[in-house]
């Protein structure tokens, strides 16, 4: 009977290992698809990346900056190992992010229904998951 109980247990951890994967997973990649997408449009300067940038009254090689910063967090958190820098990357999306959405709040540039609030808080709302998530082989 105790390895009937034993192997229920194992199966129910097995179980919920692969869920917490999963979602990490889906949740992590998410995160660095927006994230890179968004570093590669203010590289490019595409989409309205520059009229935001300068309605906030930031230089426009603000946009250069916070593109590779982007871009090399995305692919920070895909890459195997690495747990420390990992760890950065995480941070800094989370102050990326949430000082987008500080800026234009202060600067009272909301966008459409609050849009140039919601989207960096969704994305630091993502970032928060993805790092709650993470396996136990990144955590320090």
């Amino acid at each position: 009977m105790s390895k009937m109980i034993g192997a229920d247990t194992t199966a129910i951890v097995e179980t919920r290992s692969r869920g917490k994967m999963i979602a990490y997973w889906s949740v992590t990649l998410l995160l660095a698809a927006a994230v890179m997408l968004s570093g590669i449009g203010q590289l490019m300067q595409y989409g309205g990346n520059l009229e935001l940038v300068t309605n906030l009254g930031y230089p426009e090689y603000v946009l250069t900056i916070l593109g590779i910063w982007k871009v090399l967090g995305a692919i920070a958190l895909v890459v195997p190992g690495f747990p420390r820098l990992k760890e950065w990357a995480h941070a800094g999306i989370f102050f990326l992010m949430t000082g987008a959405a500080l800026s234009h709040a202060f600067a009272n540039d909301y966008g459409d229904y609050g849009f140039h609030i919601i989207l960096p808080l969704s994305y630091a709302a993502l970032n928060i998951a993805s790092w709650a998530l993470r396996p136990k082989s990144r955590i320090l």
